[in-house]
C-alpha cells in the first residue's frame, strides 16, 4: 500500500495545519473542563466526551461510508483504552491545577513521543526535530516561571500534578499507537475506537458515584466532547501525516493559546514572561513547519 506524502494526511488541508486545529481545540476542551471540574466527577466528565464522541463519530464515518471496524483492531482497540488513561490523567490535571500549568504539564509529552516513536517506530530523531522539541520545552518552562515557581512548588497539589505526568507519557503512547495505525487505518476509525473503548470503561464508575449536572455544565459538558473529537481528528489526520516528534512538537503551540484563554476567560493575570514563552513555542512550531528536503533515503 502506498504510503502518504508527508506533510498531507488524505489529500486535505496539510497534516500541520491538522495539528494547529488540534491545538486550538484542545485548549478549548480544557477551558469547557474548568468550568465543570470543581463539582462534576473526572469519570463522568470522559464518559460525556465519550458519548458525545461516539455519536460524532459514527455520524462521520456514516458521511464517509467507510466501515467502523478497520484492519488491526487489536491496536485500535490498544490505543483506545491508553488514550482513556490518559483523558483520565489530563482531566484530572485540568480540574486540580490552574489551565496554563496544567497545559505545561501535558506538553512534556513531546519529549517522550519522539524517543517512544524513535524507539518502537524507527523514526529518525533529526537535530531539527530535536531543536524544535528543546525550544517548546523551554517555552513551557519559561511559561511556568522557574523562579516563581521554585519558591511556591509546595502550593501545587502533588495528585494533579502526578497525573498531569502521567497524562503526558500515556498520550505519547498514544499518539505512538497512532503513528502506526495511520500505515493501515483510516483516520476517522482511529477516532472511533477513542469513545468506543473509553465508554464501557468509564460508565461503571459513574454508576457507582452519579452527578446530576446543571443545565449549565450539561452544555459545557458537551463541549468538551466536541471539542476533544475535533482534537482527534486533527491530532490524528497530523500524526498520519507527519513524523510523531515532529507532528507533537508543532503541537506545543496550545500553550499559549491556553495561557490567553486563561487570561481572557478566566480571568487570570497576565504572567509577564506570557510573551518570551509564545516566542518561544512559536520559534519551536515554525521550526517543525519547515519540511524536510528530500534525501537518498527518501
Amino acid at each position: 500500500m502506498a504510503t502518504q506524502q508527508e506533510g498531507h494526511s488524505d489529500g486535505g488541508p496539510p497534516a500541520a495545519l491538522w495539528v494547529l486545529l488540534s491545538s486550538f481545540s484542545f485548549a478549548l476542551m480544557g477551558l469547557c473542563i474548568k468550568q465543570v471540574g470543581q463539582r462534576i466527577p473526572v469519570a463522568e466528565v470522559v464518559l460525556a466526551r465519550s458519548i458525545v464522541s461516539l455519536a460524532l463519530s459514527a455520524w462521520l464515518l456514516q458521511q464517509a461510508r467507510v466501515s467502523p471496524w478497520g484492519q488491526r483492531r487489536g491496536l485500535l482497540m490498544w490505543r483506545g483504552v491508553v488514550g482513556t488513561f490518559a483523558l483520565f490523567c489530563v482531566f484530572g490535571a485540568l480540574a486540580g491545577l490552574p489551565l496554563g500549568p496544567a497545559t505545561v504539564l501535558q506538553y512534556l509529552n513531546p519529549t517522550f513521543t519522539a524517543l517512544l516513536a524513535w524507539l518502537c517506530l524507527g523514526e529518525v530523531f533529526t537535530l531539527r526535530v530535536a531543536l524544535a522539541v528543546l525550544l517548546g520545552w523551554l517555552g513551557v518552562v519559561v511559561l511556568m516561571d522557574p523562579l516563581e515557581l521554585a519558591v511556591g512548588l509546595d502550593g501545587l497539589p502533588l495528585q494533579p500534578v502526578l497525573l498531569g505526568l502521567g497524562g503526558a507519557f500515556l498520550s505519547a503512547v498514544a499518539y505512538v499507537s497512532v503513528r502506526a495505525l495511520g500505515r493501515s487505518e483510516h483516520p476517522l476509525v482511529v477516532v472511533f475506537y477513542f469513545p468506543l473503548m473509553s465508554l464501557p470503561l468509564t460508565l461503571p464508575w459513574v454508576l457507582a458515584h452519579p452527578v446530576t449536572p446543571s443545565l449549565e455544565e450539561l452544555f459545557w459538558l458537551v463541549g468538551v466532547g466536541v471539542f476533544t473529537q475535533l482534537g482527534q481528528i486533527g491530532i490524528t489526520k497530523g500524526l498520519i501525516g507527519l513524523p510523531a516528534a515532529r507532528a507533537t512538537a508543532i503541537g506545543y503551540v496550545q500553550v499559549p493559546i491556553a495561557a490567553v484563554l486563561g487570561v481572557l476567560v478566566l480571568g487570570e493575570e497576565i504572567p509577564a514572561h506570557l510573551l518570551l514563552a509564545a516566542a518561544l513555542v512559536l520559534a519551536s512550531t515554525l521550526l517543525s513547519l519547515r519540511r524536510t528536503a528530500p534525501g537518498p533515503t527518501g
